[in-house]
């Protein structure tokens, strides 16, 4: 009880709030520009968090992120644009309804199913985590070592695109984890003699890289292609090519106006996408992004109106708004209680609890009782100051919306610079992020997934780690994995993701051999009958 009320006091608090409040509008400025994902956001806040306490630190980084995965909304409803990944599930529902005239409607549900979404997501963690936590004190490399295993395969089946392209993303950040020291031998690996990779790659540095200087070089990618097109064509606009056209129509009604109307309606729908956000959240290298897509195509599944998607229905947006923010919350019981990141954004709070001093794992709710308890707090009145901030981003969405892209992009490129230097104070850093931001913008041309490399990269050296220390004390015998009961259980379901789309593929196989013989007896019957029928019809003839 003590724990919890100091965790409390350790969030109400003048400074606290106040960092908050700061990061919360960050959060909405960066998530209404389109292209910006809250995965930037959060990489361009981590090098100002070094001169925060832990607290306030996490606190800026959870209402950061919750903050611009709502407000992601805002283009996709004006512009048809999203504003992050997250928001592309239903952006065409949004785009819609505001052709109608009903963006404040839209803007409004999506707020307070957002709201709800992270709250239940947070009661959620609240009551699994710690529980969680004294089961994972059982634990040893084994486990540790088949829980790496288990979230880098899931990342890689249940990412975006190819699995092949995921895999391939994958040893990408394996390979980055392999720089530094061996630990064992202590031999320097790719380090190529620069004294700086001896500690092995900062994965900040890579994040800002992949997520932020990869938006940069995209950005101005685009509009070069679409600069010669138009030379191309002779049809040239006399504004700013990068500023979207907005809404003509008149908006009308109020911003919560129409919402308890919606909730009474469509209240199972908001509990579905919620659960359905928790529960894929918390899967490593899923995320909200998927979190929305799945949450968005049960809803339209099981809907009454299927054939409304996609044209103004808000019963798709109750679910995946919902799914959005849960998502979030989901992600961080993996990271909390075992030290794996859910998505991309706890692989950057574990950095920074790694160097805020709370090492994320079981003991954390030992060792760091009240930090834990006020990270609870802070989602709660994350979630909470969701709602005015939220409102008032809806009466200025205008101004997010036009802000033109060439006035943001040199200020997102400096803040790239300055935060991947702050992090060591060296330029080696530096040439990482600027490197990665090349390599990512690649890599995303040919349709790669970004998110499996950055877990390996994370992953990787407690991969390595727990694998060398199991063999050590096993002695080479590689059956030890497999001897402790919770270990042979989660090494079974890692083999079984690993061989599951094999599975799959053999199981139809062998069911389309089984339905051959019928089709191909079909034609003969069939063939035998008009035969017979002729050969009748020819001797009533004679």
């Amino acid at each position: 009880m003590t724990d919890l009320l100091d965790g409390i006091l350790l969030v109400l608090n003048f400074q606290t709030l106040l960092v908050i409040l700061v990061a919360a509008l960050f959060g909405v400025f960066v998530g209404a520009i389109p292209g910006l994902s809250a995965t930037m956001a959060v990489a361009l806040l981590v090098p100002i968090t070094f001169y925060m306490d832990p607290i306030s630190s996490i606190a800026a980084i959870i209402t950061t992120a919750a903050m611009a995965i709502f407000a992601g909304d805002i283009p996709g409803a004006y512009l048809n644009i999203p504003g992050t990944p997250a928001s592309a599930a239903y952006v065409t529902d949004a785009s819609a309804l505001g052709r109608l005239g009903r963006v404040k409607e839209c803007l409004g549900t999506n707020l307070i199913c957002s709201v709800v979404g992270g709250l239940v997501g947070t009661l959620v963690l609240v009551l699994t985590a710690p529980k969680l936590a004294e089961f994972a004190l059982n634990f040893s490399s084994y486990e540790y070592f088949w829980l790496a295993i288990l979230g880098l395969s899931c990342a890689v089946f249940i990412s975006a695109g190819s699995p092949l392209k995921g895999f391939l993303s994958l040893t990408l950040g394996l390979l980055l984890s392999t720089v530094g020291l061996d630990m064992i031998t202590g031999t320097p690996r790719f380090t190529f003699d620069v004294p700086d990779l001896m500690a092995g790659i900062n994965f900040i540095p890579v994040m800002i890289g992949f997520f932020a200087l990869n938006e940069v070089i995209s950005l101005y990618s685009r509009r070069r292609k679409a600069a010669a097109s138009d030379s191309n064509s002779n049809d040239s606009n006399n504004g700013d090519e990068d500023t979207p056209k907005e809404l003509d129509v008149p908006q009308q009604g109020s911003v919560f106006g129409e919402v308890p109307g919606h909730l009474r309606r469509y209240w199972k729908n908001m509990i579905r996408g919620s659960s359905i956000g928790v529960i894929i959240g918390a899967l490593p290298g899923a995320g909200a992004d998927l979190a929305a897509w799945i949450a968005y195509a049960v809803s339209k599944k099981t809907s009454k109106n299927p054939e409304a998607y996609g044209r103004g229905h808000i019963e798709g947006i109750v679910d995946a708004s919902s799914a959005n923010n849960a998502g979030i919350s989901g992600a961080w019981v993996p990271s909390l209680v075992f030290g794996i990141p859910g998505d991309s954004i706890t692989a950057i709070v574990i950095g920074v609890l790694y160097m805020k001093g709370m090492n994320p794992g079981p003991t954390i709710f030992l060792d760091n009782a009240a930090m834990a308890y006020g990270l609870f707090t802070a989602f709660f009145v994350a979630n909470l100051v969701l709602i005015p901030i939220g409102y008032a981003a809806i009466r200025c969405a205008h101004v997010f919306a036009i802000t033109p892209a060439r006035l943001l992009m040199p200020i997102i490129l400096a803040f790239c610079i300055v935060g991947s230097f702050a992090i060591n104070n060296t330029m080696t850093d530096v040439w990482i992020m600027l490197a990665c931001g090349v390599i990512a913008f690649f890599l995303n041309s040919a349709n790669f997934p970004l998110a499996p490399a950055i877990l390996g990269l994370v992953l990787g050296k407690i991969l390595e780690n727990n694998f060398m220390t199991s063999v050590i004390r096993a002695n080479g015998d590689l059956t030890a994995f497999f001897e402790r009961p919770i270990s042979a259980v989660l090494g079974t379901l890692a083999i079984l993701v690993l061989f599951f789309p094999l599975i799959t593929r053999l199981w139809k196989y062998r069911h389309a051999l089984k339905n051959r013989p019928a089709r191909d007896k079909a034609p003969q019957d069939a063939s035998m009958k008009n035969a017979a029928l002729s050969g009748h019809n020819r001797h009533a003839n004679d």
